[in-house]
């Protein structure tokens, strides 16, 4: 993500720190449970970490904007065999997890008395053992619950990375973070939207131009065959084929789709 926002920062596995080259920005790569402590302690001003393990270590810091990549979930899971109805099923049970402090918020808002056994990895290992009845964990594919017997029954939590800041910034360190902010908000508008050139017979605009409000409204421009324009504009990720599918029914011919490096609004 620094290397898209133009901030060139080497990430060597043999080292910890690294300093970027045309941006002021020293980048230390941590254990992700050190990162909300190094940043609410000042080691360093800002991070990037799963809202999961923020929301487990509670410090004291604010989260500034969520990054959208790292999506995962911290979600309760049992044995293949046994039947889950509701988050009763909990009741008196042992639950082995590396989210303590999550789980028995989950446990105390739902009315359930369940005992928890912390244990720092290979979570999905307890039931088997004989070490628990169910587990805490993090989910993204849930393929690792499959091999382990296990099914994923209730999601807890829905996490992503997130960038976060210490509560003291010095001004000129405000001014950098919205420096930093403006290059990742152009990265991420650019990947969550397509350009999108097509040509179109005139007597179809009205209905096509309706179907493509880009930035503001779509470009339209004449092209050297009489009675033709070419339409350019932008569309979401989100709605792109259902777009194009309307755009081909509306009359529209030679639609390219073009990558967007920047976006800045």
């Amino acid at each position: 993500m620094l290397n898209d926002c133009g901030i060139a920062v080497r990430n060597n596995h043999n080292h910890l720190k690294s300093v970027a080259d045309n941006f002021p920005l020293e980048v230390y790569f941590l254990r992700d449970d050190d990162i909300p402590q190094y940043v609410e302690d000042r080691v360093a001003q800002i991070g990037i970490v799963g809202e999961n393990v923020l929301l487990e270590k509670d410090k004291a810091v604010e989260v500034v904007e969520q990054l959208g990549f790292g999506k995962c979930r911290l979600s309760i899971a049992i044995r293949k065999n046994e039947s889950y109805n509701d988050v009763q099923f909990l009741q008196g049970k042992k639950i082995a997890t590396s989210y303590p402090l999550l789980t028995k918020k989950f446990l105390k808002e739902n009315g359930i008395d369940a005992e928890i056994h912390e244990i720092s990895g290979s979570v999905e290992l307890a039931p088997s053992i004989g070490l628990a009845e169910a587990v805490c964990d993090l989910v993204s594919s849930g393929s690792t619950l499959f091999m382990n017997g296990l099914q994923e029954v209730q999601t807890i939590l829905k996490s992503q990375a997130v960038l976060i800041r210490s509560k003291e910034l010095e001004r000129e360190e405000e001014n950098l973070l919205r420096q930093l902010l403006f290059r990742i908000r152009a990265v991420r508008k650019a990947k969550n939207n397509k350009y999108v050139l097509l040509n179109a017979p005139n007597e179809a605009l009205a209905k096509i131009i309706s179907l493509l409000p880009g930035m503001k409204s779509p470009t339209v421009l004449p092209l050297a065959e009489s009675g033709w324009s070419s339409v350019h504009s932008v569309l979401s990720e989100d709605e792109f084929w259902e777009k194009i599918e309307a755009l081909k029914d509306a009359g529209a011919q030679g639609i390219l789709v073009v990558p967007i490096e920047k976006m800045i609004m």
